[in-house]
């Protein structure tokens, strides 16, 4: 019995030595996203709901650099569509500059929990949004999305209603 299990650690040392233990399927599944990704701060809204509505993005560099600002007025929509047409800038954006990671804030904790699984998208006009931001994000390999409280998404926010406040100056002319 003793010889045996000489023989079995014997046999063991030199698998070990040869490596052969070491080529073990991955237990965590995939690698963790690079510490320094691209963000973007992503807001939306509508004055009434629906109403007239724009987005605001600000796209920022892994050393925390403004790389971009996007804002866009969406007409009269509700205050989800604004949050979706906001994420679809960022991952558009994102998918021109060939980035291969992008971190996304949003005070939206409807869209966010959307996102990542946790609620169903039911309106039929934002299923078509939440499906298009899927497509985008299944492009990158590494893609997060996080709820962020309104006062760290400001500049997002000042994006937005400069929009619309511009777009209201431009009708009372």
């Amino acid at each position: 019995m003793e010889q045996t299990k000489t023989r079995n650690i014997s046999r063991l040392a030199e698998r070990l030595a040869e490596g052969r233990f070491l080529k073990q399927k991955q237990l965590f599944g995939e690698p963790a996203p690079p510490s320094s990704m691209p963000t973007a701060y992503i807001d939306g809204g509508a004055r009434g709901n629906p109403g007239p509505a724009a987005y605001g993005v600000v796209i920022r560099s892994p050393e925390g650099k403004m790389v971009a600002e996007l804002a866009k007025y969406l007409g009269i929509q509700t205050n989800n569509y604004a949050e979706y047409s906001g994420l679809l800038a960022a991952l558009e954006y994102a998918q021109q500059q060939k980035l291969t990671g992008l971190k996304v804030f949003s005070d939206s904790e409807l869209l966010v929990k959307q996102m990542n699984g946790e609620y169903k998208v039911s309106h039929p006009v934002l299923r078509t949004l939440f499906t298009r931001a899927k497509e985008l994000v299944r492009s990158l390999q590494h893609f997060s999305i996080q709820h962020v409280l309104r006062t760290y998404n400001r500049q997002a926010d000042a994006l937005v209603n400069e929009v619309l406040d511009l777009e209201e100056k431009k009708k009372r002319r």
